[in-house]
C-alpha cells in the first residue's frame, strides 16, 4: 500500500449508530483514545490532510466519523473519559465505542492511542481489557513523543508498555507534530488490512 498521504480519501458521514453498514464491504481501522490525546492530529499528520476536526477543546467528536479509502475505511471514534461531559453523554459515547469494539463485523484492528507521557488510566486499563476480551488486533500508538528527549521517550515507552501488561505486542511512539513513528505506523496498518482480506 503506498502512503496514506498519497491515497484519494472522502469522508462518507458521520453515524450515531456503532453497527452502522458501509457499502461495499471493506476492512475498517478504527482510532481511539481518551480524549485530548491527540487522536484527530494523529489522523491529520498520518494521512497529510485535515480530514479529521482539531479543537483546543477535548470531546469535539461525538459520533462514528468515517473516511473512506481506496482499500479500507478509517473509523474515527469519540473520545472516551472525558470528564466534562454530562454522564448520560459519556455513557453514550461509551455505549458506541464499545458497540464498534464487540459488534463490528468488518474491524480489522484498532489505532489504540495513548498519551506516552502518562501511566495508562482506569479508562485506559478498562479499554485495554476489552480490546483483549474480544480479541481485537490493537496497535498502540504512543502519542506526542515529540515532548520527551529521546533518552525520556525510550524511558516511557518501556514503563507504559510494562504498565499495560501482555496484551499489547505492537506499539510505536509517534508525534503529528515532526512525523517521528507515522511511517511504522502506517506499515501496522497496512499489515492490519492484509490480515483481513
Amino acid at each position: 500500500m503506498p502512503p496514506l498521504t498519497s491515497l484519494p480519501v472522502e469522508f462518507v458521514g458521520s453515524f450515531p449508530d456503532p453497527l452502522h453498514q458501509l457499502v461495499p464491504a471493506l476492512p475498517e481501522i478504527a482510532f481511539l483514545g481518551r480524549s485530548n490525546v491527540g487522536k484527530s492530529s494523529l489522523i491529520n499528520a498520518l494521512v497529510g490532510r485535515r480530514i479529521a476536526k482539531t479543537s483546543g477543546t477535548p470531546g469535539k467528536t461525538t459520533f462514528l466519523n468515517v473516511f473512506r479509502f481506496p482499500s479500507f475505511y478509517l473509523i474515527d471514534l469519540p473520545g472516551y473519559g472525558y470528564a466534562r461531559a454530562s454522564l448520560a453523554e459519556r455513557r453514550r459515547l461509551r455505549r458506541l465505542v464499545d458497540g464498534v469494539v464487540r459488534g463490528r463485523a468488518g474491524l480489522a484492528g484498532v489505532v489504540w492511542l495513548l498519551d506516552i507521557r502518562h501511566p495508562p488510566s482506569k479508562d485506559d486499563i478498562a479499554m485495554g481489557e476489552m480490546l483483549e476480551a474480544w480479541g481485537r488486533q490493537a496497535i498502540v500508538a504512543f502519542t506526542k513523543a515529540d515532548k520527551l528527549s529521546r533518552a525520556r521517550r525510550l524511558a516511557a515507552e518501556r514503563a507504559r508498555l510494562e504498565e499495560l501488561g501482555p496484551a499489547v505486542v505492537d506499539a510505536v511512539a509517534t508525534s503529528s507534530a515532526t512525523g517521528t513513528g507515522l511511517p511504522e505506523l502506517t506499515g501496522r496498518i497496512e499489515r492490519l488490512i492484509g490480515s483481513a482480506r
